[in-house]
C-alpha cells in the first residue's frame, strides 16, 4: 500500500503508469467518482506491493535501497535477474518492495445510528470487531428510549460482528444532560433500575455486550458513576458480556472542565472491558477552525492515558468527518458538518488545492462560495488516517473506533486493513 499525494499535472492515467498499476483498480479502490478531476494535494490510496523504480544514471542496488528506505536483500530479492547490484542500464527497471508486514491484530469498533444506509453497513462490517449502536437513551427512572435497531443487530451478527448496545444521559428531544445523569448515578433504586434494563435488553436483543457514554457529568457523581461501572460490570461479565466506556480525551488527572473532570481514566480502566477514548473534536461545531483531531493533541491524550489505563484495553477514537466554518470566525457561529467525501467533493468542485499542516498532521482548504463569503475547510485524508493509524503500534493499543460509519469513506478501510488484521470476537 502506497499513500500517494496529487502533484500538479498528475492524472490517473500518469499514476498508474508510474506505479504499473491498472486504472480501472485506482479507480476503484478510491471509489473516485470523476476520476479526470483531482486535486492538487488530494490523497489516494494505490493497493500495489512495488513500486517500480527507472534507472537513472548512477544508480545502484544500494543507492535505490537507501532512497526507497528498503532492505538491500529485499530488493536483491524482488529482482532476481539482476546479477550485480552495482551493475545497472539506464531506463532499467528496478521492482522496490513495498514494505506488506502488518503490525498487528486489533479491535475495531464503529458507531452507526439506526438510519444508517444498509449497504453502507454491509460495505464496512467486514473491517468491524464491534459495531456500537448509538443509542438508547436512558430515562430519569432508569428506563430505556427503544430505537429500531433489530436490523443492525441481526446483519452485524451474520457479519461476525459484535453488537453493542450504546446507552446515553441523553436527555428526550435535548442533549447530553448533567442533571440526568445526576439522577441516573445518585439514587441507588434509579441506578439499579437501569442496570437491570440494560441486562434485560442485552439478552432479549442478542447484543454482545454494552457502551457508557455518560458525558457531561457533574464532578461530585465521579465516584457515583465509578460505582456504577463497577456494579455493571461485576454484573454482566460473568454472563458474557463485556462492558465499554467512551472517555473525554484528557491529558492529565486534574484537567478540568465538565467534560472531563468525573472521567476518572483509572478507574474505568480498572473495571470496564475496553475504553474508547473520544481523541477528536478540537475543532468543533461551535468553536474555531481547528484540525478534527490534530496528532500532536492525540499523543498527548495518549501519553497520559497509557500510564493509567492497560494500553491494550484503550480504542483511540478516529473522526470519519470534518467541518466547513465561514471567516471570519465569530464566536457561537456554527461550522457545518461533512462528510470525509464531502469535503473533499468541495475541494474539487472549487478547483483549490488541499494544503496540510504538518505539525497536527491534518489537511484543509481555503475557497470562497458564490455569494462570496471565505470558508476554510479542516477534515482527514489518507495522508492522515495513515498517520494516526501508526499510533496504534507506537502506542500497543486495543486498536481503533470510528465516530461514526454512517458514510463510507474508502481510503479508511484500505489503510486500516494493509497495516492491521481486525480482530474477531463472535
Amino acid at each position: 500500500m502506497i499513500v500517494y499525494e496529487i502533484k500538479p499535472g498528475d492524472s490517473i492515467y500518469s499514476i498508474a503508469r508510474r506505479y504499473g498499476m491498472s486504472m480501472d483498480k485506482i479507480i476503484a479502490d478510491n471509489e473516485l467518482e470523476n476520476p479526470n478531476r483531482l486535486a492538487v494535494g488530494q490523497s489516494i490510496v494505490l493497493m500495489t506491493d512495488t513500486i517500480p523504480h527507472i534507472v537513472r544514471r548512477g544508480d545502484s542496488l544500494y543507492s535505490i535501497s537507501r532512497a526507497y528506505r528498503v532492505d538491500l536483500e529485499q530488493l536483491k530479492s524482488a529482482n532476481p535477474t539482476i546479477t550485480s547490484p552495482y551493475i545497472l542500464s539506464i531506463g532499467q527497471v528496478v521492482n522496490v518492495p513495498v514494505p506488506t508486514k502488518k503490525r498487528g491484530l486489533i479491535y475495531v469498533n464503529g458507531y452507526a445510528f439506526p438510519n444508517i444506509n444498509m449497504a453502507t453497513l454491509e460495505k464496512t462490517l467486514p473491517y468491524l470487531t464491534y459495531l456500537s449502536i448509538f443509542s438508547h437513551q436512558a430515562r430519569p427512572d432508569g428506563s430505556l428510549i427503544p430505537i429500531n435497531d433489530t436490523r443492525l443487530i441481526e446483519t452485524a451478527r451474520n457479519a461476525n460482528v459484535a453488537p453493542l448496545m450504546v446507552v446515553t444521559n441523553i436527555e428526550e428531544g435535548a442533549s447530553f444532560s448533567s442533571q440526568l445523569a445526576h439522577t441516573l448515578l445518585s439514587n441507588p433504586n434509579v441506578s439499579q433500575n437501569l442496570i437491570n434494563n440494560i441486562e434485560s435488553n442485552l439478552k432479549s436483543k442478542n447484543y454482545h455486550g454494552v457502551d457508557i457514554d455518560f458525558e457531561y457529568i457533574y464532578p461530585e457523581d465521579a465516584d457515583n458513576y465509578n460505582n456504577f461501572l463497577k456494579t455493571l460490570t461485576r454484573r454482566l461479565n460473568p454472563q458474557g458480556f463485556i462492558v465499554t466506556t467512551a472517555l473525554a480525551p484528557k491529558t492529565s488527572a486534574t484537567q478540568k472542565g465538565l467534560l472531563y473532570e468525573a472521567h476518572q481514566y483509572p478507574m474505568h480502566g480498572l473495571y470496564a472491558n475496553h475504553i474508547i477514548l473520544m481523541t477528536y473534536e478540537w475543532g468543533y461545531t461551535f468553536g474555531p477552525p481547528l484540525a478534527v483531531s490534530p496528532i500532536n493533541e492525540v499523543k498527548k491524550v495518549l501519553d497520559y492515558a497509557i500510564t493509567v489505563i492497560p494500553s491494550e484495553k484503550i480504542l483511540m477514537g478516529m473522526p470519519n468527518y470534518g467541518y466547513d466554518w465561514t471567516l471570519p470566525y465569530k464566536q457561537g457561529s456554527a461550522a457545518r458538518s461533512l462528510s470525509l467525501k464531502g469535503a473533499l467533493n468541495i475541494a474539487l468542485r472549487e478547483n483549490v488545492a488541499i494544503q496540510y499542516y504538518t505539525k497536527a498532521q491534518s489537511p484543509y482548504f481555503r475557497y470562497i462560495d458564490n455569494s462570496g463569503a471565505r470558508h476554510i475547510v479542516w477534515f482527514d485524508d489518507a495522508k492522515s488516517i495513515n498517520e494516526k493509524l501508526k499510533l496504534v503500534d507506537v502506542y500497543n493499543l486495543g486498536g481503533v473506533s470510528y465516530w461514526t460509519i454512517n458514510q463510507f469513506f474508502p481510503q479508511n478501510w484500505l489503510i486500516l486493513s494493509s497495516m492491521y488484521d481486525i480482530r474477531k470476537v463472535i
